[in-house]
């Protein structure tokens, strides 16, 4: 062989018919061949996280591979920076130039510290279904890059994962008043790199988030399906942790069912503490309605309280707006508790605006069946014409995205489909929108016109 380069090259042959491309792609293709000596490879891998994946999983393969090609006995070695005690940087890397971010950028960027200073640990009601979320957050706010990072919080809409995002922002800054916080909602992660590269200052966009001492993003799940988010997002999220600096991000589901996030940043997620929260049981649910009133100044008998409690199931946010309206209300009867009839018209008129909110399967086929020119039943049936099939991948796809719902109740859904072929079809319609601009912008604007009809 002419060179080490060589050798690797055709190491890589051999290794990529052993292990899946997705493997492949996002961990050994990364590595660089450094030298060859003393019948050991030295390879270089950009991050100690790499570094460790690498080491742990795919060792032995490597060594094979190596042997193989020279002929001999080979041992791999895999280096990182801190390993070289060189800064030794991507191509990408190497053409970012990072200003950090002024006084006056900060002051006038809505990201930093931009969280609800009302939201904190005290007034956070913990019950069985979110303690260990609320005790991983402590901790994590106590001892910022050394309790759990990356952390991950899930569930549902309006269970708390905001409030915890901002009570873990509002400790550290308490016990920490300098450190750089950075709040941001998915999609305006998004929004923010788009108006970065129509302005020709993505070298701002990045200064801003890898200087961050904590980023706080809440719903990562609207990253997904968005290359060039996705791509910034890794090596922010890349920068950030060889950096010892916090990362905490939240989503509507864990992240081994964000089908449309890449697999290298699942499993960045799911290398760290990943803690979810379920809707409050009865318990929880009369000490949040309690709290809510008593910052309210607003007495409630036990019969009310009991009353909101048993209706309202879903989560934390319906039951605080609850006791918002019953405030309201009390303003009218001077001061006083309204009676239980006009309690009971405002949960009904809660419990109606749920219902009116909630995204449906069957709306959603019925729209995109109108689209396609086909019927819901057609959808539903077993027809192997192309237009029902695209039809049909399109409707599980929004399903999922839209709604958060499972692979198997989609499947149950769409006419009994098992989980791998629904995983196999939103698959399908992910690979298109990221290849084809016209179809991604079709499936962006039904689900546009599928949200205004709610």
């Amino acid at each position: 062989m002419d060179s080490f380069n060589a050798v690797w090259e055709k190491a890589l042959d051999i290794i990529k018919e052993q292990i899946s491309d997705i493997s492949f792609d996002a961990w050994l293709k990364q590595l660089k061949p450094m030298k060859f000596e003393d019948d050991t490879a030295y390879l270089y891998a950009q991050s100690n996280f790499l570094k460790g994946l690498v080491s742990s999983k795919f060792t032995t393969v490597i060594q094979t591979a190596l042997s193989e090609v020279m002929g001999f006995d080979v041992t791999a070695k895999i280096l990182s920076e801190e390993d070289v005690g060189t800064k030794t940087r991507s191509a990408y890397q190497e053409t970012e130039k990072y200003i950090r971010p002024t006084k006056e950028e900060k002051e006038n960027d809505k990201a930093y510290n931009n969280f609800n200073l009302d939201l904190t640990f005290e007034n956070f009601v913990v019950g069985n279904e979110n303690k260990f979320a609320h005790a991983a957050a402590l901790a994590v706010a106590r001892n910022p890059a050394n309790a759990y990072n990356p952390f991950f919080i899930y569930g549902k809409s309006g269970l708390g994962k905001t409030h915890l995002l901002c009570a873990i922002a509002n400790e550290i800054k308490k016990d920490k008043p300098y450190s750089t916080i950075v709040l941001v909602k998915g999609e305006d992660f998004t929004n923010e790199l788009i108006t970065a590269i129509q302005a020709g200052e993505q070298h701002k966009f990045r200064s801003k988030y890898r200087f961050a001492d904590v980023l706080l993003v809440d719903d990562v799940q609207f990253i997904g399906g968005k290359v060039s988010t996705e791509l910034e997002f890794f090596h922010t999220f890349e920068a950030l942790y060889e950096a010892n600096k916090q990362i905490i991000v939240t989503s509507d589901r864990p992240p081994k069912e964000m089908i449309a996030l890449e697999d290298r940043l699942k499993t960045r997620f799911e290398s760290g503490l990943i803690a979810d929260i379920q809707p409050p049981e009865y318990e929880t649910r009369v000490a949040i309605i309690k709290k809510k009133a008593d910052s309210l100044n607003l007495e409630l008998s036990d019969e009310v309280v009991d009353y909101i409690a048993t209706k309202l199931k879903n989560n934390v946010r319906e039951l605080e707006g609850a006791v918002k309206k019953i405030k309201a209300y009390s303003l009218i009867f001077l001061g006083k508790e309204p009676n239980l009839g006009v309690i009971q018209n405002v949960i009904q008129s809660i419990i109606k605006e749920n219902i009116n909110d909630e995204i449906t399967n069957e709306a959603i086929m019925e729209h995109v069946a109108k689209f396609y020119g086909v019927t819901s039943e057609e959808i539903l049936g077993k027809s192997h014409k192309a237009k029902i099939i695209e039809a049909r991948q399109v409707v599980m796809y929004l399903i999922r995205e839209m709604t958060g719902k499972s692979l198997t109740i989609i499947g149950d859904a769409i006419g009994g489909k098992n989980h791998s072929t629904v995983l196999y079809n939103i698959r399908n319609v992910q690979k298109r929108i990221e290849s084809d601009p016209k179809f991604s912008a079709t499936i962006t604007e039904m689900k546009e016109d599928i949200k205004k009809a709610f």
